[in-house]
């Protein structure tokens, strides 16, 4: 199969399981079928429409709308199985595993383009988390972004991975599993001993307040 119809695959995988995140966040807020299929919209193709915007090319799902109908069938699969998902706290592991595809894919789209580490890096991690801060934005929920566990590192790992691949070992393939490994590798260890990053304690707190 040639390289660019599976890393097409990888970057629809990676839309249908970021739209089953935000279907799946729409259904625990009890929303109806349109709520779901839109929230599902958020994660799947909001992190790359601000890509593209920056990167000054087209907009990826106007030029092919089977991203759109992809978001829909993950949207509808979260409405009618919901308990199906659920097991084994599916939301955050379809969210790693959606993370790790889009932050690679973000990431050679801005390296097909000419650009340099830090802005395909750059583009790698607003590909991934973008969206999903949308998503969790709109359902009123503290954004996973932001949160104290590895997040956001995982995707500039994972597109940063990506980045010494493409350009010392020069395999588009190599270059796209290996960094989208790395970055669910990351990801699947923070959630398994929620490891994070540092932050504040609550002593530092009351400091500022006084």
């Amino acid at each position: 199969m040639h390289s660019e119809t599976i890393i097409f695959s990888v970057d629809l995988l990676g839309v249908f399981v970021f739209a089953l995140s935000g279907g799946l966040a729409a259904v625990r807020l009890r929303l109806d079928m349109f709520g779901v299929i839109v929230i599902s919209f958020m994660p799947a193709i909001g992190g790359g429409t601000l890509r593209d915007l920056l990167l000054d090319v087209p907009v990826f799902w106007l030029k092919c709308e089977i991203y759109l109908f992809v978001s829909i069938t993950a949207g509808l699969a979260a409405f009618f199985a919901p308990h199906f998902w659920s097991r084994m706290r599916a939301l955050v592991w379809i969210d790693a595993v959606g993370l790790s595809l889009f932050c690679v894919i973000g990431a050679s789209k801005a390296h097909d383009l000419g650009f340099g580490p830090i802005v395909v890096v750059a583009m790698g991690v607003i590909t991934a988390t973008a969206g999903g801060l949308i998503r969790d934005v709109i359902c009123n929920e503290r954004p996973m972004l932001l949160q104290k566990d590895i997040y956001a590192t995982a995707a500039i790992l994972g597109a940063s991975v990506y980045w010494l691949c493409i350009d010392f070992v020069g395999a588009p393939l190599i270059a796209t599993f290996t960094g989208a490994a790395v970055a669910l590798l990351i990801r699947a260890i923070g959630i398994t001993f929620k490891l994070s990053l540092p932050y504040p304690q609550r002593n530092s707190d009351t400091r500022l307040r006084d």
